[in-house]
């Protein structure tokens, strides 16, 4: 059988793993990742844990002969380039990506955003398994997306196809002004529906500054903080909207929902599924909308198939 290793770089950890061509995942670990250091520093670390796992599955009569890498920021994967990062990763812009690690480890390599990977690993072997179509939202510290069709992510013309979060929202609003996004834009889905929107949305209404988080506000909702109850509510159904608009225009053959927002349960996502729904036409009634089911595996399964796909 053949195995290659997958990468999922995020801004504060860099994880891969053994991945057969089956989807099994033999092996696995872990580094923080050197956020501060630059681009060439990041590339060392990676290619030294890449190494560490090419010769702990070797150990065990496993041959790695790839490398496919799921990378924060607009990844240009033609060219196997960062186009552009935040500030969540110093100096990342402009890295090499696939060059610089098979020059490290001497085997071929290929790079996606991290988002498109997450959406392949559910798509080939999650939640999305077997359909022809798969759209893959996410709701965390972000809003992102992907479009995967017959196993291949939709990366747009200019490699920032799935941006999801940045379309407008009509909830996006406060006393009757957009509310600003991360982008710099403002009256965006993630301005409302993000976890952190759901915090600062329970301070801007008057809610207690006693709870520190998007966490501490949950758990005061199921502690019965009816105003907590109506905070959640109201990102809930932005979400649910932007989903069910999206459904509307891709037609997709099901709908994976995935990030922190999606694992906190019905409280979210019963409101947020409920407000998709209403959306829908007619012909899309019946659409899946399902939970993803690969957790924090699935970035590095799609990356790993996106060597297995060529």
């Amino acid at each position: 059988m053949r195995y290659v290793v997958g990468v999922d770089l995020g801004g504060t950890k860099t994880a891969a793993g053994v991945v057969a061509q089956d989807g099994s995942v033999l092996l696995t670990d872990q580094i923080p990742t050197l956020n501060r250091d630059g681009g060439e520093a990041i590339l060392d670390a990676t290619a030294a844990m890449v190494r560490s796992l090419i010769e702990r599955a070797e150990a065990q009569g496993a041959v790695v002969d790839a490398v496919g890498v799921g990378s924060a920021g607009v990844i240009n994967a033609r060219e196997g380039t960062v186009i552009s990062a935040t500030d969540a990763i110093l100096g990342w812009t402009g890295t090499a990506i696939t060059a610089g690690l098979t020059q490290r480890l001497g085997l071929p390599s290929a790079v996606v955003n991290d988002v498109h990977a997450h959406a392949l690993g559910e798509a080939w072997h999650g939640a999305g398994e077997g359909a022809t179509t798969a759209l893959m939202v996410a709701f965390g510290t972000g809003v992102g997306g992907s479009f995967v069709v017959n196993g291949q992510p939709l990366l747009g013309h200019h490699f920032v196809g799935g941006h999801v979060g940045h379309f407008a929202s009509p909830l996006a609003v406060h006393q009757g002004k957009p509310l600003p996004c991360s982008c710099g834009h403002a009256g965006h889905v993630e301005a409302i529906s993000s976890g952190p929107a759901i915090h600062a949305a329970y301070l801007r209404l008057g809610g207690s500054a006693a709870l520190p988080d998007t966490r501490a506000v949950f758990d005061s909702a199921r502690a019965g903080d009816d105003f907590a109850l109506q905070v959640i509510a109201h990102a809930a159904t932005a979400a649910g909207q932007a989903v069910g608009g999206l459904i509307n225009i891709l037609d997709p053959a099901v709908v994976v929902v995935s990030g922190g927002l999606a694992d906190a349960g019905e409280l979210w996502w019963d409101t947020m599924e409920a407000a998709a729904r209403v959306e829908l036409l007619a012909p899309l009634a019946s659409v899946p909308i399902v939970k993803a089911a690969l957790g924090n595996t699935a970035a590095i399964v799609g990356a790993a198939s996106l060597v297995f796909a060529k």
